[in-house]
């Protein structure tokens, strides 16, 4: 398959619409932060034991950075572990941050993501870890994931080299989160080539938000050239305070061009998200009575439920 095209300049797909004069976003007990009823999601029951298991697969995918990728994989994953699945964390970014995040040291892994996509000598087994909470598992990254990038270049069938990956190991989990890169090159393309769903976490924040319409477009032609199955599960306002127009403003903007496709859930500031990346372990355990831990299990139901509805 020629590159020329999947990562040319795109046509936009729309055009931010300008905010009303009047604000439409109330933040109340009955409206949610996007100006719409909340949902009322059932916990669904735990899942019986000795399941047979074939893990959905979603990608977190924004190319840019700091609008919350990793703090929403980590969370979200620690979320749906308490409603009682088994969650594999891919960390496909060479920076490590998951890895860290996790309390993994990058620097020191013998093993990495790096070596099941270019060698056979390795099985997801030999590279998976633990975490500090049960039945969430992580597959860590380093700084020579930047080297797999260049090397694919020449594989045959290069843009599925995860998904073989993942492939073997999906009927050991019941999600498998991936933490994607904050670039639309060859590893994002390898994320959303072997993924079911696609959620992209948005910073309420105007750059943020100019950088959706390149993003979705790279998802169209992943869907018509590589993964015809994959499918925008939703997008994910995050970093918002609700104080500041700004904010409002931006997340109502997503609201109008996107519609239903926005998650209720919406992820506000907190200092408490920088200090679980310190103390490595999710906010669920963290601070478990926060409302950034509320706000990522109420995100938890959303996903079992867009889930569940197709």
């Amino acid at each position: 398959m020629s590159d020329e095209g999947l990562f040319s300049e795109p046509e936009p797909h729309f055009e931010v619409p300008d905010a009303p004069p009047v604000s439409t976003l109330v933040d109340d007990a009955e409206l949610g932060p996007t100006g719409r009823p909340m949902p009322d999601l059932t916990r669904p029951a735990p899942p019986e034991p000795g399941r047979t298991m074939r893990a959905r697969v979603i990608s977190m995918c924004n190319q840019k950075g700091g609008v919350g990728k990793t703090t929403t994989t980590i969370n979200l994953g620690a979320a749906l572990v308490e409603l009682g699945y088994r969650v594999l964390l891919v960390d496909f970014d060479p920076q490590g941050s998951l890895s860290v995040g996790l309390g993994v040291n990058p620097h020191t892994l013998e093993r990495s993501i790096y070596n099941l996509l270019l060698s056979r000598q390795y099985t997801a087994d030999d590279v998976i870890q633990p975490s500090s909470v049960e039945d969430l598992h992580i597959l860590p990254s380093n700084i020579d994931l930047s080297a797999a990038e260049v090397q694919l270049v020449s594989e045959v069938a290069r843009e599925q080299t995860l998904k073989r990956v993942l492939d073997r190991i999906r009927g050991d989990y019941d999600f498998i989160l991936i933490d994607c890169a904050p670039s639309l090159g060859l590893l994002t393309i390898n994320a959303l080539t072997a993924s079911d769903y696609v959620i992209m976490p948005l910073e309420c924040e105007f750059f943020a938000l100019r950088g959706i319409a390149l993003l979705t477009d790279t998802i169209s032609k992943v869907q018509d050239r590589l993964n015809p199955d994959l499918e925008i599960m939703g997008i994910l306002g995050t970093m918002y305070d609700g104080r500041t127009l700004h904010g409002r403003e931006v997340l109502e903007r997503v609201v109008q061009a996107f519609g239903e496709q926005v998650f209720h859930t919406v992820i506000r500031r907190t200092v408490k998200f920088p200090e679980t990346t310190v103390a490595g372990e999710p906010i669920t355990t963290y601070a478990t009575a926060s409302p950034g831990a509320d706000a990522y299990r109420q995100l938890a139901l959303e996903v079992y439920h867009r889930c569940h509805a197709q």
